[in-house]
């Protein structure tokens, strides 16, 4: 299932790109040129285009319905910072970790060798001897990364 939603997410991009970062495209549709159902299309845009990582999503349900989403330009440090660190909250999974990390690359907040380094550092595996605890202080070293990079 993860490879279809890298497909829908990275068509989705795709067409971002191509109409200069506002797009809308009939659900019903998009779920028919990936032969899925349309709940798959609503994980992708749950959990790939969120404020967090730049982007407003506009859906509307029915026979007219609709799929708008539009690119925005992250301009505001303090509010962005704001997001971010309601977003991880006390408790994130390494996968949400991972898009946090994603979208502070792209928005050139860190560089790659950053981006690798701290995904290694809050991966499961770093993070095995808190078991259970392992969200929540995931959540805490990234809280204060963000703080770090921000302040």
């Amino acid at each position: 299932m993860a490879r279809l939603s890298n497909h829908i997410e990275d068509y989705l991009r795709a067409l971002l790109i191509e109409r200069e970062g506002q797009i809308e495209i009939k659900r019903n549709v998009l779920a028919e040129h990936f032969n899925c159902a349309p709940s798959q299309i609503n994980y992708v845009l749950t959990t790939r285009f969120t404020p967090v990582q730049g982007f407003f999503v506009e859906s509307r349900r029915g026979g007219g319905g609709f799929i708008r989403i539009v690119q925005v330009e992250i301009k505001d440090d303090a509010h962005f910072y704001e997001q971010l660190t309601e977003a991880v909250g006390e408790s994130i999974t390494q996968s949400k970790a991972n898009q946090i990390l994603d979208t502070l690359l792209e928005a050139e907040y860190i560089t790659e060798n950053e981006h690798r380094l701290l995904g290694i550092a809050l991966s499961d595996r770093s993070l095995a001897g808190a078991s259970d605890k392992r969200n929540a202080v995931r959540a805490d070293l990234l809280q204060n990364i963000l703080l770090g990079i921000f302040s």
